[in-house]
């Protein structure tokens, strides 16, 4: 955004956290910026409706951004987003190589039939790199139940890995 550099509610790590939770939550390449533009907007909405900015904002923009992106997830049908899911993964600071791409596509895979509340978790914690503890307050859940779903996750997640051969 133009303007002094006071002026943009992210910053540029913070950014690119919540550009990797919404390509990681299923939020297309194409999409990713307008996405972006939301978590920004939310932000400045909060200041200008009087309210205390986040304790931790980057914690708070990435919450964001994953339930933006399971927005979008649950407006569009599975097959769509896996190819554009790879996409994005395709760009990040991954290794390439067969295998990479056969980790990718099941991970994007096993992320796709997870039910929203267990894909939204395990995004915040592997992806966004939030503390279990964050994760509950931010989603003003128990820790319990963070720890719950991602261990729910995980092993399917692990279950599907197995049985696409991949690990």
């Amino acid at each position: 955004m133009g303007g002094p550099p006071g002026d943009d509610p992210l910053d540029a790590a913070q950014e690119r956290r919540v550009r990797a939770v919404l390509a990681l939550g299923g939020v297309p390449q194409a999409d990713l910026p307008d996405g972006v533009q939301q978590v920004r907007l939310r932000l400045l909405e909060r200041a200008a409706n009087g309210q205390e900015a986040p304790r931790d904002v980057s914690a708070w923009a990435a919450v964001v951004a994953s339930n933006l992106a399971m927005d979008w997830h649950r407006a569009r049908r599975r097959q769509e987003r896996i190819g554009e899911r790879l996409s994005a993964l395709r760009q990040s600071d991954l290794p390439s190589g067969e295998e990479t791409s056969l980790l990718s596509l099941a991970v994007a895979r096993g992320l796709d039939e997870l039910p929203d509340a267990q894909r939204q978790v395990v995004v915040l914690r592997f992806y966004a790199d939030l503390p279990v503890r964050g994760i509950a307050e931010e989603l003003g859940v128990p820790e319990g139940t963070v720890k719950s779903r991602l261990h729910t996750a995980v092993r399917a997640l692990r279950a599907r890995l197995h049985e696409d051969e991949v690990v």
